[in-house]
């Protein structure tokens, strides 16, 4: 094991400037494995650094190599597994738990000694030893195997101490002063010895002489103590001094604190005394006005108020703990309910009074209105009922019952007083709208555009097409700014309709705007803390408000119906001004009473607008026409015209205009399909005529009154008129030139089967002669009568309401030339040289054109 030792000392440590100290050849227990050695080393720098150090031998050589380091300091725990008995194993806890297995017993106590030793003086750290013999852990070094391992080295560690320069300087002095210092080191080793043993005696001797200084050294010392004692005793007594003036002073101390804790609590006892004369005493006015103030006159209401708020103070104050258990705080607990019950009977007895005062003063007053379309303004009843907001908000706090029962109470007066002012108000208007219209009693039965636009039917399934002159005696035509002319109800009856409707909805939005601000106000329900009771306050207005004014919606819709069967287009009037009534109340507050009840209101009128707009399409599904006389302007197309001049002048600037729109866009796709239906089944009027007619009629009303939303449509108007007219004017003309249209029929047709044109002369039917025998058919004189004749057939097609007979005549003039220089053309180029021409020319054409259409 030294020889071991001192290999890995020369192999392992020295080159790393380390110092083996002990040594333990060990292998993992439970395994069999090679075996390794653990080493406790010691680095010889400073500050010195304990490590434990696994060695093990490698397997290609003879040499040993270091494995692992465990530094000292992080050894936590040392195991040795049993102190009574020799057991080789042995735990070191690092990070982990490490068992090892020593070669013996004795190996492993030296090892662990090691450790301790190494620890005792170099860490001095809080090492558990576990299961180790108490003899390993004394300063001495152990005798035996042990001191023959590690002993030693051990004594060395504690014996060594490091040269000072100094020392290495007198070493090398010395060594210079000797010749054979390093040539012969036991000679000046011994050399050295005899040296040391002379200054031994030197200072045996010197000790010696020096005994007489000792002793009298050591009777100085005796003096000393002496002098010592006496201090002591001096600064004992000093001490008992000292404690006896602590004691005063404890004394003293002890009567001040208390003095001041007694000066404490009557400060704190005045405090209180002070907080429940301040805050729980009311005065004998506040009490006086309480129990018998005056409620009628502002002075004594304003008196009132003071003493409730005063009160409400004393009852809410917030006291400090043990003050229910004071009997004055009990007794005044007592008397402020008491006051309170008292004056809350009292206010709520002369409240009940004044609502049923002021309810039969206004109702009393109601027939004052009944002769104009006004309701009673209620502004004095909140005027003097305002002066109690602040004794009701009082009320709210202290007794909600009372309060709630005021509420009820004031809910149930007002909604029978504005019941019987708004069913009035209602019948005047009634009256008034019903007078707009009184010689058109018999024809309520109307809707919609027919109720306004015929005067001697009911219904558009008795609609016939009786000629121009008849057709006009049955529709009005709209003035400028919607005015109507008087076939059924005038623009004096709209415009006075409109009005009453205007004014009912002007009386009604300022008497419920005023009625929820002073619900808000005198009930106090406008706080706006916290959203919560926010939507709260809002819910508990509109619960009153609806109750107070259940009557309204009824008579709106009953009213609106009224309305809607005196002429359905009035649902356009009141679509207008309910929508404009609707965004005003939305924008001031959208869940007010007005806004929802107006909004309901509204959801009616559209639906009869609708219906309005549904009973003109239905009316147009089942228009019938006469089979003897010429169709013209179609009635509906008319009333389309007037209904949207009508509409336009309404709705200018409205907020609905979508309505409308929409609207616009079912009755003109309904025009659509039934102009072409009736086009269809006219016998009398030829389909071209029909179509052509009717289109440019709606084409001209969209061009005039600038439909943004019908745009496409007026196109397409446009585009069915322009087609049809050119349909009518090619078919028309055929008629004139009949066999000179067959004759250059059949010419064309040889030429598109692959005759050249120059070679058509040459067939038998189409040759020259033939040409020659048709043009003589067709005089100057003949085509002037042809064209007579076919000017009087166009104008018994036409009607005189849209003046189109200059323009379909114009249009024929125009293709009577286009085939004129159509036969001119073929004639060139199928009969080159012939000199062959018509009997008459384009110049004569245009005489004969003008002659005629002057001649009418």
């Amino acid at each position: 094991m030294t020889a071991i030792k001192h290999a890995l000392q020369r192999d392992i440590f020295t080159p790393n400037d380390e110092r083996l100290l002990g040594i333990v050849n060990v292998c993992k227990a439970g395994k069999k494995k090679k075996n390794c050695f653990l080493c406790a080393t010691v680095t010889t720098e400073r500050p010195v650094q304990v490590k434990v150090v696994k060695v093990k031998k490698s397997d290609k050589g003879d040499f040993y190599k270091r494995q692992q380091a465990w530094e000292l300091r992080d050894l936590t725990v040392v195991d040795a597994k049993d102190a009574s008995k020799e057991n080789p194993e042995f735990d070191l806890h690092f990070e982990k738990v490490y068992k090892w297995l020593a070669s013996s017993t004795a190996e492993k106590n030296s090892f662990i000694s090691c450790i301790w030793k190494l620890n005792q003086r170099y860490l001095r750290k809080k090492l558990e030893f576990v299961n180790v013999s108490s003899q390993l852990l004394e300063e001495s070094v152990p005798s035996g195997e042990s001191q023959s391992v590690a002993g030693g080295d051990e004594d060395a560690l504690e014996e060594y101490q490091e040269l000072s320069a100094r020392e290495e300087q007198d070493i090398e002095s010395m060594m210079e002063m000797c010749e054979f210092a390093v040539s012969n080191a036991e000679a000046f080793a011994e050399k050295l010895f005899k040296e040391l043993q002379v200054l031994d005696g030197a200072n045996i001797q010197s000790i010696m002489a020096s005994e007489k200084q000792v002793n009298i050294l050591m009777q100085l010392l005796d003096e000393a103590l002496a002098e010592v004692d006496t201090i002591e005793g001096k600064l004992s007594s000093y001490e008992e001094m000292l404690q006896s003036v602590k004691d005063q002073m404890d004394q003293i101390s002890q009567s001040n604190r208390l003095i001041q804790i007694s000066n404490t609590n009557n400060g704190k006892l005045l405090d209180e005394i002070q907080f429940l004369v301040n805050y729980m005493d009311l005065s004998k006015g506040h009490i006086r006005a309480l129990q018998e103030g005056d409620l009628t006159s502002p002075r004594g209401i304003e008196a009132c108020i003071s003493a409730s708020e005063a009160l409400l103070q004393c009852m809410n104050v917030a006291l400090r703990p043990g003050h229910e258990q004071l009997a004055a705080v009990n007794q005044q607990q007592k008397l402020f309910a008491e006051l309170r019950d008292t004056f809350a009977r009292r206010l709520t007895n002369h409240l009940n009074n004044v609502f049923v005062h002021q309810g039969h003063d206004q109702s009393s007053t109601l027939s004052q209105n009944t002769a104009e379309l006004t309701l009673p303004k209620h502004s004095p009843l909140h005027r003097d009922l305002l002066r109690y907001a602040k004794l009701m908000e009082w009320l709210k706090n202290t007794h909600r019952e009372k309060y709630e029962g005021l509420s009820r109470t004031y809910v149930d007066y007002m909604n029978r007083l504005y019941e019987r002012e708004i069913k009035d108000f209602f019948e005047v208007a009634k009256i008034k709208m019903a007078g707009t219209s009184k010689e058109a009693k018999g024809k309520f039965g109307l809707h919609g555009s027919s109720g306004k636009l015929t005067g001697s039917t009911s219904s558009l399934n008795k609609l016939t097409v009786q000629g121009s002159n008849s057709r006009r005696s049955q529709s009005s035509s709209l003035l400028d700014m919607g005015n109507m002319s008087a076939s059924d109800m005038d623009v004096a009856d709209r415009t006075k309709f409109d009005k009453i409707f205007e004014q009912v909805l002007s009386e009604l939005e300022p008497l419920c705007l005023a009625e929820q601000d002073f619900i808000s106000k005198f009930f106090k329900l406008q706080q706006h803390q916290t959203v919560l009771p926010q939507r709260q306050h809002s819910y508990m207005v509109r619960l009153m408000m609806n109750k107070i004014f259940q009557s309204i919606e009824p008579e709106l819709n009953s009213l609106i119906a009224l309305g809607d069967k005196i002429d359905s287009f009035h649902s356009l009037y009141m679509l207008v001004k309910m929508s404009h009534h609707v965004w005003t109340a939305e924008n001031v507050d959208p869940a007010s009473f007005l806004s929802t009840t107006l909004g309901n209101v509204l959801v009616t009128v559209k639906r009869n607008f609708d219906k309005c707009i549904s009973g003109q399409i239905k009316q147009m599904e089942e228009v019938k026409i006469s089979k003897k006389s010429k169709v013209g302007i179609l009635p509906f197309v008319t009333r389309f015209e007037e209904f949207a001049e009508l509409a336009e002048t309404i709705f200018r600037n409205a907020e609905r205009r979508g309505d409308l729109d929409k609207a616009y866009v079912k009755l003109i796709r309904a025009v659509f399909m039934n102009v072409e239906k009736v086009a269809s089944e006219s016998q009398k009027t030829p389909r071209d005529v029909v179509m052509m007619e009717n289109f440019h009629h709606i084409f001209s009303t969209l061009s005039r009154l600038k439909i943004s939303c019908l745009d496409a449509e007026r196109r397409e108007a446009k585009h069915k008129y322009t087609d049809h007219l050119q349909s009518y004017v090619i078919n028309s003309l055929g008629q004139p030139l009949e066999k000179l249209n067959h004759f250059f029929e059949g010419v064309e047709a040889r030429v598109a089967q692959g005759v050249r044109e120059e070679e058509v002369s040459y067939q038998l039917a189409f040759n020259k002669q033939e040409l020659r025998k048709v043009i003589k058919e067709y005089p100057g004189k003949e085509v002037k009568k042809g064209l007579d004749n076919l000017y009087k057939k166009v104008d018994k097609h036409l009607c005189e309401e849209e003046s189109l007979l200059q323009v379909v005549w114009h249009s024929m003039q125009d293709e009577f030339i286009r085939q004129y220089k159509h036969f001119e053309g073929l004639i060139g180029r199928c009969y080159p040289g012939s000199g062959i021409t018509m009997e008459f020319t384009i110049q004569d054409m245009l005489e004969y054109f003008s002659s005629i259409a002057q001649s009418h």
